[in-house]
């Protein structure tokens, strides 16, 4: 690392701003050597030739702001302490420390960050992120659940279930369907509303259809707990009892199916297998002319 840091050039040439360190990043990197401040002249941010990055200003201090009292007299924090710098130095307000980050990060998937939960809740950008670290947590597929399992413990469980989307294999993750920078839509989810987030990789259940099932063009967890199951394939509750929360008197008895009527006597094709959906096999939807009952 020192010989990455020694390459770098001089940040404040003779008559530049005093209220700037005159050696950029090698000023700090005298005393900060041996945690994880080397580590971030291996990330983008560190990229001098590309203008939007910190290091093309002031380098540490385009993030820490000007502290010259603080290479003076190191004892004295830096203007802008995140969190988690260090143990016995407070932190700088949570406004104070986004800012830094929403003077470049304001665009794009962040537009709503101001207003979102996220916000509201006064989250620190650091929370998440660890901008030193080569490879920051938070963007990368497998590492990024746990990030979120932190504070959503309830969606952590949920996902040990037996039947769960592929968050756990590092198929796929949590801004796969979220944006955590805020958004337009319920749940932070990153389509504009649940059902275009849910068509995006299950677009044979977008329809239109010919014979529309309700609930599936109103909401799909209406019968779906996207974060995980003790059902098979997502359900919220078990067949046929999910089906009669609204089917309790059309074409069926209305009484609600029990184990006391399995074969040779009773309704066994109502509770067996997959249940309604041995006839009703469209349950999404249907475009054959004779399926108005879903059963083609």
């Amino acid at each position: 690392m020192a010989s990455v840091a020694s390459a770098q050039p001089a940040r404040n040439p003779p008559g530049g701003d005093p209220a700037f360190a005159p050696g950029g990043a090698l000023s700090c990197l005298g005393c900060h050597n041996q945690d994880s401040a080397p580590q971030i002249l291996q990330t983008a941010h560190a990229v001098r030739a590309d203008s939007r990055t910190p290091f093309a200003d002031h380098d540490c201090e385009s993030c820490h702001g000007a502290s010259p009292e603080h290479r003076r007299q190191p004892r004295i924090p830096v203007t802008v302490v995140f969190n988690g710098v260090t143990a016995d130095v407070e932190e700088s307000p949570v406004a104070t420390q986004n800012q830094a980050c929403l003077s470049c990060h304001e665009s794009g998937a962040r537009m709503h960050w101001r207003g979102s939960a996220h916000d509201f809740a006064e989250l620190l950008c650091t929370a998440c992120h660890d901008i030193h670290a080569r490879q920051d947590s938070v963007l990368a597929t497998i590492t990024q659940p746990n990030v979120c399992f932190g504070c959503h413990v309830e969606q952590r469980a949920q996902l040990q279930r037996r039947s769960h989307h592929p968050v756990r294999e590092g198929l796929m993750t949590c801004s796969d369907c979220h944006n955590s920078h805020g958004s337009v839509a319920d749940n932070l989810l990153s389509a504009s509303n649940l059902l275009e987030a849910c068509t995006e990789c299950h677009a044979e259940k977008r329809g239109p259809f010919l014979w529309e099932h309700q609930p599936v063009s109103e909401d799909c967890t209406n019968c779906h707990n996207p974060h995980g199951s003790t059902q098979a394939r997502l359900l919220s509750v078990r067949q046929p009892f999910l089906c009669q929360g609204c089917h309790q008197e059309v074409f069926h008895p209305s009484s609600l199916y029990s184990g006391t009527g399995v074969p040779p006597a009773g309704a066994a094709q109502q509770l067996l297998g997959q249940s309604c959906t041995n006839c009703h096999s469209q349950v999404h939807g249907s475009n054959h002319p004779s399926g108005s009952r879903l059963t083609r």
